[in-house]
């Protein structure tokens, strides 16, 4: 079983980061900080299969595990992305149970799916035993679903009934759109929509997450005290944004203060 599995049948809390550049320096230098994983993603980026192998390779590097957001029902891409050896696939705007059931199939072998066998690197090149993987290996990648529009907080009870999922991670900025109100998803109606659905998965054993743009301890704070379990934080580019206008403020009250 991979490391990030086994956090997750645990019952421990986990924290990770984003990444959305191409340069895999970036997942190698986050992964030797003690994130439990990083989110590399897809869907939003213009990371391309080829650009995560080398994410994927960066992580091996420094021991963090990754899990990719595909783009939203891009079965071509989930298969190149599950042969590359991934730890997680991420799949995003679930509505309801339907498109639930229908992506995780697609990411299992038959018979308990339709996914297509040509794995590469998930089996180191076939050093490793293809039929172990298949009976073994394959299932041991963790599945997430999002929760990112009010049609899947309302399906929820029936999502949750879809087999081979570990988690459920919430988009509250695009849940908040889904009400009609983009942008507000630390007020009232979507963070009160995001913990009474917490509380139903959590009532079924169900972990939970959320990826959120901040990193501040407010931010932090709001979600986890609605027992949310895997909090994913922002990324490098606010990492980058925070350190520079920091150094910026610095050199401004140090170096320039006397022009």
């Amino acid at each position: 079983m991979n490391k990030l599995k086994e956090k997750i049948k645990s019952g421990k809390k986990l924290i990770g980061t984003h990444v959305t550049v191409g340069d895999a320096c970036v997942t190698e230098l986050l992964g030797y900080l003690p994130f439990d994983y990083i989110w590399v993603d897809m869907e939003h980026t213009q990371i391309d299969c080829k650009t995560l192998y080398g994410h994927l390779n960066a992580a091996k590097a420094s021991g963090v595990s990754v899990i990719v957001r595909i783009p939203q029902h891009d079965y071509n891409t989930l298969k190149r992305v599950l042969e590359m050896g991934v730890d997680g696939i991420v799949f995003p705007m679930i509505l309801d149970e339907n498109q639930a059931m229908e992506d995780i199939k697609n990411s299992l072998y038959p018979p308990l799916g339709v996914r297509g066998f040509g794995p590469k690197r998930a089996v180191r090149y076939g050093l490793d035993d293809s039929a172990e993987y298949i009976e073994s290996g394959s299932l041991d990648i963790c599945r997430f679903i999002q929760i990112e529009h009010i049609d899947a907080v309302n399906r929820i009870d029936k999502i949750m009934e879809v087999p081979y999922i570990d988690g459920f991670i919430f988009g509250p900025c695009d849940l908040s759109g889904s009400i009609g109100e983009l942008g507000r998803h630390y007020e009232k109606n979507t963070s009160d929509l995001v913990r009474e659905t917490t509380r139903i998965l959590a009532e079924n054993g169900k972990c939970t997450g959320i990826s959120i743009g901040g990193f501040d301890g407010d931010s932090i704070r709001h979600w986890s005290d609605m027992g949310i379990r895997m909090i994913s934080v922002a990324g490098e580019m606010e990492f980058l944004l925070y350190g520079a206008q920091e150094a910026l403020r610095n050199l401004q009250a140090v170096h320039l203060k006397d022009q």
